[in-house]
Formats: C-alpha cells, sequence, structure tokens
C-alpha cells in the first residue's frame, strides 16, 4: 500500500484523522468525538431539529516493511500490509477491552492508530432509546425525514462469518462487529434480559432452569454481605444490591431471559442468564453476548443421560458436539468442527472435583467426558425409530437442546466456551422426567451443579484470562481485535 493509497482510503472511511502513539490519548479521542455525536443527536431531537452524527473511527495503516517477523500474539495479528479499520461505538462500556487492543497494535507494529469520524451516521434510536418509544405516527415520520435511524444492509456478521474475501483497494476490518452491529445487539441485550449492558461481566453462566437462578441469588447476595472481590449485585430491572442496601427494585414481570449479575470492579465478575428452552433462545442470546467480547460462556443445564451405567445426577462434560440444532446451519455449517477448548475442559473437571470431593479414583463414577447430541425437538423420544441409529453411531452419551448452539456460537464468535450437564433422566432405560423423581433430583443436585460453575469461572480467573483465547478460534485471516 502506497501513501497514495493510503491516503484515498483515510478519505473514503472518514475524516479529521489524528495519529496517537498512546492508547489513553486515543481513547480520549475516541470518547470525545462519540459523546459529542451523541449530544448533538440529543438536543437536535429535543428542539425536532434535522441532525446527523457519526461514529468514531478507528484506523491502522500498515505499509509494507512494517511487520516484524517475530509477531505471535493471540490476538492483534496481521500478516500482510494494508488498511484496517472500524467503526467504534460506545467507548465508556468497551474502553478497557479497546486498551487492551490498541496498546496490542501499538506495541507489536511499532506504528500509531488513527482516530477521526467514520462517514456512517449513528442511529437516534441507539444513543437515545427511551426517547423515542411510544411515538405518534407524526412524530415517526419526523424520525424518518430528519434523523438516521438503523440500516440493517450495514448491521450483519459478515466479518464473523468470515464471509469477506479481503480486497486491496478496500479497508480490511480491524474487528469482528461495526458499530452499528454492536449497538443493535447492546439494545436487544436490554431487552431480552431486563438489565443495561454496563452491568454484564465477561464470565457469562448459561442455565435454563428457575432453580440455578434462585441458587445463585443466594450465592451473590451472602458474597455481597460477608465482603470481599464482589461489590454489587443486579438483578432485572437494574436493581442493585450493595452493603449498603437494595437501589430499586427487581421487576415483578420477568424478561424473556432474565440475566442476573455478580460484578467486580474490574468486570470479571459472573454473569448468569436463565436463557429458557431450545436453540433459537440459545443462538438468540449468544449472538448478542458476543458483541461485550468475554472471556467465556458456560451452559450449566440438565441432559437426558444415554447409557446404562450413568445414574440421575451424574455430570457430562461435553468434548464433542453433534449439532442437530440446525439454527446455525447457515451461518456455521455443520462440515466446521466445532473443538473442545482444553482450557474450560480442564477447569471444569477440577472445579467438579473440589466442589463434590470426589477422589480421582472415584471421579470417573460421577463424570462422563463424551460427545452431547443437541437437537431442536423437545419430544425427541418420540422418535426413537428414527434416531437411534443417529444416536448409536456418534457414540453421544447425552442429549439437550442447547449446548451445541452455545459451543458452535463461541467458535464462530471467538468465544471460549464449554459445557457442563446434568443427568436427569434416562430415557432409553425407562427413567423419564416424572414429577416426583425430577423435584428430589434437583434438590439434591442444582446447589451443587451451580458452585461446580462458578468455581470454574474462578479458576479460569485465577489462571489468567490470557490462556483463555486461543489460536484453534482464530483463522488465517482474521481481524486483528479478539
Amino acid at each position: 500500500m502506497s501513501a497514495a493509497e493510503q491516503d484515498r482510503l483515510f478519505d473514503q472511511v472518514g475524516s479529521g484523522f489524528m495519529p496517537f502513539h498512546d492508547a489513553e490519548a486515543a481513547l480520549d479521542r475516541i470518547e470525545a468525538l462519540y459523546e459529542q455525536g451523541v449530544k448533538r443527536l440529543r438536543d437536535a431531537f429535543a428542539s425536532r431539529q434535522p441532525a446527523e452524527s457519526f461514529y468514531p473511527y478507528l484506523a491502522f495503516p500498515l505499509l509494507r516493511g512494517a511487520i516484524p517477523h517475530d509477531v505471535k500474539p493471540r490476538f492483534g495479528v496481521l500478516l500482510e500490509p494494508g488498511f484496517y479499520g472500524t467503526t467504534l461505538t460506545r467507548p465508556l462500556l468497551f474502553r478497557s477491552y479497546w486498551r487492551a487492543q490498541i496498546e496490542n497494535l501499538i506495541e507489536c507494529y511499532r506504528q500509531p492508530v488513527h482516530v477521526g469520524l467514520s462517514r456512517r451516521p449513528m442511529p437516534l434510536p441507539y444513543v437515545m432509546e427511551d426517547a423515542v418509544t411510544g411515538l405518534t405516527e407524526a412524530d415517526l415520520k419526523l424520525l424518518q425525514d430528519n434523523y438516521a435511524l438503523p440500516d440493517l444492509h450495514a448491521t450483519d456478521d459478515t466479518i464473523a462469518n468470515c464471509e469477506i474475501i479481503p480486497d486491496p483497494a478496500a479497508p480490511r476490518a480491524l474487528a469482528l462487529f461495526t458499530a452499528e452491529r454492536t449497538d443493535y445487539s447492546l439494545a436487544r441485550l436490554h431487552h431480552y434480559t431486563g438489565t443495561a449492558p454496563r452491568h454484564f461481566q465477561r464470565f457469562i453462566l448459561l442455565t435454563n432452569y428457575q432453580r440455578y437462578v434462585d441458587g445463585f441469588r443466594d450465592f451473590a447476595r451472602t458474597q455481597i454481605d460477608e465482603g470481599g472481590e464482589y461489590h454489587a449485585f443486579v438483578e432485572p430491572g437494574d436493581a442493585v444490591y450493595t452493603r449498603e442496601g437494595q437501589a430499586g427494585q427487581p421487576v415483578e414481570s420477568l424478561p424473556q431471559m432474565p440475566a442476573y449479575h455478580l460484578c467486580r470492579e474490574d468486570g470479571d465478575g459472573i454473569t448468569l442468564i436463565n436463557i429458557g428452552v431450545g436453540p433459537s433462545n440459545a443462538k438468540t442470546i449468544t449472538d448478542h453476548l458476543a458483541v461485550l467480547r468475554p472471556h467465556c460462556w458456560l451452559m450449566v443445564g440438565h441432559c437426558a443421560g444415554l447409557r446404562r451405567t450413568q445414574l440421575l445426577g451424574d455430570y457430562v462434560l461435553a468434548h464433542g458436539y453433534v449439532r442437530d440444532d440446525h439454527v446455525l446451519d447457515d451461518d456455521l455449517p455443520t462440515w466446521v468442527p466445532v473443538p473442545p477448548i482444553a482450557e474450560v475442559q480442564v477447569a471444569l473437571q477440577e472445579a467438579m472435583q473440589r466442589v463434590t470431593g470426589l477422589e480421582d479414583r472415584d471421579i470417573k463414577t460421577r463424570l462422563r467426558t463424551g460427545t452431547v447430541l443437541t437437537t431442536d425437538n423437545r419430544n425427541w423420544e418420540l422418535r426413537l425409530r428414527a434416531l437411534f441409529t443417529q444416536i448409536n453411531m456418534s457414540r453421544s452419551i447425552a442429549v439437550d437442546m442447547e449446548s451445541a448452539t452455545i459451543a458452535a456460537n463461541g467458535f464462530r464468535f471467538r468465544v471460549p466456551y464449554g459445557t457442563l450437564l446434568c443427568v436427569s433422566d434416562k430415557p432409553l432405560h425407562g427413567e423419564l422426567k416424572l414429577r416426583g423423581m425430577a423435584n428430589a433430583f434437583y434438590r439434591e443436585r442444582v446447589s451443587q451443579h451451580l458452585m461446580v460453575g462458578i468455581e470454574t469461572m474462578r479458576l479460569l480467573r485465577e489462571r489468567g484470562v490470557d490462556s483463555l483465547h486461543s489460536r484453534k478460534l482464530r483463522g488465517f485471516d482474521e481481524p486483528a481485535f479478539r
């Protein structure tokens, strides 16, 4: 890329670019540009005057000969010269994440990043969502005529899905998600979970049983009362519980997938989300969680055990998946393998051993490692004749409805993932999930299972999050940002 080509691409993507060799200075300018744009839109809307603001743009042009031969980080890898860039949004939410990415670029390549205004307008609803609810038909006409609205043509997953072929004449992606794609998911997260994006922590537990929520709430409040690493517990409705007391009240009518946040000051606490039943919900929530760039998400749910030797309450640690859920087939074809993440697998097994107290010689009697089949048919048992060969051929040891979806979306979005399930029934062997049996099972196992998930997150955090972000989740042509 020549200097003339670089200038042309700067003009193509935006204006007012300034170079920065210091990440904090670059972040300050990003924040200033964003807040100025937001204020301009809010002031204009209050006076019903037309206005337009643009997202900040982060550019990183890399000239030929500027790539060191010894660059081998887990992220931030640029294999060839070119013009890399991305639009940015919500700097207060993403500042610490961006700092790590920008510092990595500056340190590895010894080149400045450039910050300016993009040519992508900020949609008004994304910067003042509350102000555009309950509008009349006349208000909507005013909105459409005078302000930028969300543009689905600029909101997709082509970058994350590896669907963009590099073009030397066009900018290359610096991040998996554009500002518009990010804003879209932040709005959806608030809608589905009943909590603002600022409360989400970077370690995420996903479940589909209310009893796990009840146990997590009790655990979280105890942690806050005792003091220590966590400073707040947030429930749907943005009700915040601290050692000083309760601020606000949890909503009585829960959202579709309520979220609960045990918060640390550094954001490395634990978020638990009750995603409900089925792969569609699992895809929906992880589609949106991915823009937050979490360190890990884990499924802690129940499954049908398929082996006669399994007992109710035994654990299943998935190391492979049969993706019979279908919801991700267009985004991640089933011929793409979804490998286990070694660091997560080791932490899950160690956490299970610590919580249960089982010795090495006894661990295999309660924990089975193998393949989980995820289906989109809750009544799969009624099609056993058709599924018998598939189950047997795949060597599956359990069936559920979410795990493969969550793992596949983790692979797709480069978010480390894992699954620890608990056997709640054995339909192939006549042990159906009947009410009395289920209640006894829940009483004995829910608390222990939940604590295994929490302990796993603690182990992963203690061992360092850098080791989690494995190269196995990255392709040979990737955006630099993790």
